[in-house]
């Protein structure tokens, strides 16, 4: 090898990397999205058409969708797109109540300094800011853009208070999963019955849960963060009362309903 390829590798294996994390990020958005039906065969050579990229990057997107959970390996080669049940739901919004629950236990425990506290609560302000708690202001589409970002890094940003590699991995394995993500079912929330009621209880507990951890009240962190989670789960089951709100929700497609072949 010449001085003059030792001198690109490093590019091109950046280059590689990037166009590998794109094709990872537009398959799983066409997933979500529903440009795939449960059970639909994928194969990298009509993904290659469709992308625009290569045959690597594709085969290395479909391998991490499917360590993600997104994806099913199919036995004769290729993947399939995976089915999820009610009961696959709820269990990933519960596993999430559970590990943001030792994330904020572990963030009381492992607290150095109330400065550390500071990235959670400027998050937590601009929450307030954009997406206001006074019934007569209803949000535009880009506060509540904004507002979905703030609320997936005041998540996150617990995750990082924990200073667990451990938790943070199995966290963003986790959230890979339709509506595990904190955020999956905000959206819904706002065109749910007392849906400004339900804003204001998790604005209440995000506070409470600042507190909690400044305290170094790890019980109480640990349940505040358990409840909140829980809101989701009060969200999901409003959604699956009514299929129009239920149809914009990321990830909907992907869920076996009862009585539905």
């Amino acid at each position: 090898m010449n001085s003059f390829t030792n001198a690109r590798q490093p590019n091109i294996a950046a280059e590689f990397s990037s166009q590998t994390g794109r094709t990872v990020l537009n398959l799983r958005e066409m997933l979500l999205r529903g440009d795939f039906q449960p059970g639909e065969r994928l194969s990298e050579l009509p993904l290659v058409a469709r992308l625009g990229v290569s045959r690597t990057p594709i085969r290395l997107a479909l391998d991490r969708l499917a360590n993600e959970g997104l994806l099913e390996i199919w036995p004769t080669g290729g993947f399939v797109v995976r089915a999820f049940t009610l009961t696959d739901v709820y269990d990933a919004i519960e596993m999430r109540s559970v590990l943001e629950g030792a994330a904020a236990r572990l963030a009381t425990e492992r607290l150095e300094d109330r400065r550390e506290l500071s990235a959670l609560r400027t998050l937590q302000e601009e929450l307030e800011r954009v997406m206001p708690l006074d019934p007569q202001l209803y949000p535009t589409i880009d506060s509540f853009a904004t507002y979905l970002d703030l609320n997936e890094s005041f998540h996150s940003t617990l995750v990082d208070l924990a200073k667990s590699a451990m938790l943070r991995k199995s966290v963003d394995r986790l959230l890979s999963l339709p509506f595990a993500s904190p955020s999956a079912t905000v959206f819904a929330r706002l065109k749910l019955p007392k849906a400004k009621e339900l804003l204001t209880v998790a604005h209440d507990q995000h506070n409470a849960l600042i507190e909690a951890i400044e305290n170094r009240q790890g019980s109480r962190a640990e349940s505040l963060a358990r409840e909140h989670a829980s809101l989701a789960l009060r969200n999901l089951e409003a959604t699956l009362a009514d299929k129009e709100i239920l149809n914009s929700v990321p990830g909907a497609s992907l869920i076996r309903m009862p009585g539905v072949a």
